[in-house]
């Protein structure tokens, strides 16, 4: 039990359970062809968590990672770009990466149907090498404008078929720009996979914090049971960002945060908090409970959207005591830009458990902390026999799920102080999420991998639940972009501050306040 800042800190004990409930299970043997392997992607994601998987024995010893780009490149300095990639992101080990870089091959494409019928000709060569048979995973860690162009020539070169083995394409988000292109690109990949073949990736779901809202629900007997309108005053789901958009200056201008974080992270996180337990835990069954909670959202319209959205755009400020340019300076941008790179929204699931529950959703660039946090925050004692006995307010009860940077989960509750003297004090309840943990922690990266080498689809989404949650975001883009006369405020916010000030006044209407991120 953690007391508020300030005070001392003694920490909950964690029971360990036996290793044959906690063991990791190794990859089937396969090809990783990874098509835009020379981009930024691949160098600080893709490559170190293969690797870091690899180390760990965790990989099949039928497996080998074949990149695909339109850099002329030998096979050789890709390796040595590869392997300073690895070295930059931590945790390298020589011996391993000898191994390793031998698995490790390059083939330069445009991808053009021709071009990808050599690139499968080299890759069968090396599946005989490497004795991974016909399974191959392909990646497609290109920009999102040539997936489409992508797809057709995997399917024109062969690529696509599974000849006794299996085939499954790894889509990055953001999957379409809207309702319209999301359909248009699922048409495409209809065509040519089947759905169970589709891996639609958002990195967030493979955090152990997400995955770990299911068991901290279902397996606990004193939660579930408030885990609805009776008990539970409101939900805040803040993902809180102090970088800026980085070199993303391109896409960042076409997207704007409801692309960017709500349409994928901010949704999916919020279906793991609403969904209903499944009758079994079994992948199809989990997304079934999760494609429920998009069904039940309210629909938003413009009426609706004026009190229940605030958009907001940085400008120069001061982030981790060092100087930051707004959002109109940044190289890229156009300087007269109403792109929004923050957005607080209120929205409602209507179904029987969550019925008038207010979600407070929000998320931001340049903000003065980088933190992601689910925070269930409870109803008040229904009578408050200590009114008048103390100075200070009578908080919530709240229960605080970390998902980054430390991952652990809060129980803040009220107690007495010691002594002779009746005053309060809020204490929490505090589990790190690795404290007592001896054995393998996956990153997100190196989670939603390994499930995909294994087949389970848990944590990717699935084509029901993407058009839906595009479907029911659409009137809140729309309204976003308008311009001219009645379009919505875009409020001005120092970096390094935690947004603008109109989102705070937002939330307090009801009464209410963001919870920040405390240490």
């Amino acid at each position: 039990m953690q007391e508020s800042p300030g005070g001392h800190h003694p920490t909950v004990k964690i029971g360990k359970l036996g290793p044959s409930l906690c063991e990791e299970i190794s990859s089937d043997p396969c090809a990783i062809v990874i098509f835009g392997a020379s981009g930024d992607l691949t160098k600080r994601k893709l490559l170190p968590a293969l690797f870091c998987l690899f180390r760990n024995k965790l990989l099949s010893k039928g497996f080998f990672i074949l990149g695909l780009a339109r850099t002329d490149i030998s096979e050789e300095s890709f390796r040595t770009d590869m392997e300073k990639a690895v070295k930059k992101a931590g945790n390298f080990d020589h011996v391993a990466w000898e191994e390793f870089g031998k698995r490790l091959h390059y083939f330069p494409t445009d991808y053009s149907e021709g071009s990808l019928r050599k690139a499968r000709e080299y890759m069968d060569d090396k599946a005989l090498t490497h004795s991974t048979g016909r399974n191959r995973i392909l990646y497609l860690s290109t920009p999102p404008s040539v997936y489409s162009s992508i797809i057709e020539s995997i399917a024109s070169s062969g690529l696509a078929s599974e000849d006794g083995g299996w085939t499954r394409i790894v889509i990055e988000k953001p999957y379409g720009r809207d309702l319209e292109s999301a359909r248009a690109l699922e048409k495409t990949v209809e065509k040519h996979f089947r759905e169970e073949q589709v891996f639609r990736i958002d990195h967030y779901l493979g955090k152990d914090t997400v995955q770990n809202i299911m068991m901290f629900r279902f397996a606990n007997s004193i939660f579930e049971p408030i885990w609805n309108r009776h008990f539970i005053d409101h939900v805040q789901i803040t993902a809180s960002e102090s970088l800026g958009i980085e070199k993303r200056a391109g896409y960042y201008e076409e997207a704007g945060v409801l692309r960017d974080m709500f349409q994928n992270h901010m949704l999916q996180v919020l279906s793991f908090v609403g969904m209903e337990p499944p009758s079994v835990y079994k992948s199809e069954m989990v997304r079934d409970e999760r494609v429920k909670v998009f069904r039940a959202l309210r629909p938003l319209d413009r009426e609706s959207l004026r009190d229940n959205l605030v958009l907001g755009q940085y400008v120069e400020g001061e982030v981790n005591g060092k100087s930051a340019r707004g959002y109109r300076e940044e190289d890229g941008v156009n300087r007269r830009s109403a792109v929004s790179t923050f957005a607080a929204m209120k929205l409602f699931i209507d179904n029987w458990r969550w019925q008038g529950v207010p979600f407070y959703l929000r998320s931001g660039k340049r903000l003065k902390s980088r933190f992601t946090q689910v925070t269930i925050q409870f109803r008040a004692v229904p009578h408050q026999m200590f009114s008048g006995i103390f100075e200070e307010e009578i908080g919530p009860n709240a229960v605080i799920i970390r998902i980054q940077p430390d991952e652990r989960i809060q129980l803040k509750f009220h107690a007495k102080n010691p002594g002779s003297r009746m005053c309060l004090r809020d204490v929490v309840m505090d589990f790190g999420y690795t404290e007592g943990y001896e054995g393998l922690v996956l990153d997100a990266y190196e989670r939603v991998l390994m499930d995909c080498m294994i087949g389970d689809k848990m944590l990717f989404i699935r084509s029901d639940a993407m058009e839906m949650s595009w479907e029911w975001l659409s009137p809140a883009l729309d309204y976003s972009e308008e311009r001219g006369q009645g379009a919505p405020e875009l409020c001005l916010y120092r970096a390094g501050s935690y947004g603008p000030v109109e989102a705070e006044r937002f939330i307090g209407r009801d009464g209410r306040k963001w919870v920040n991120y405390e240490r």
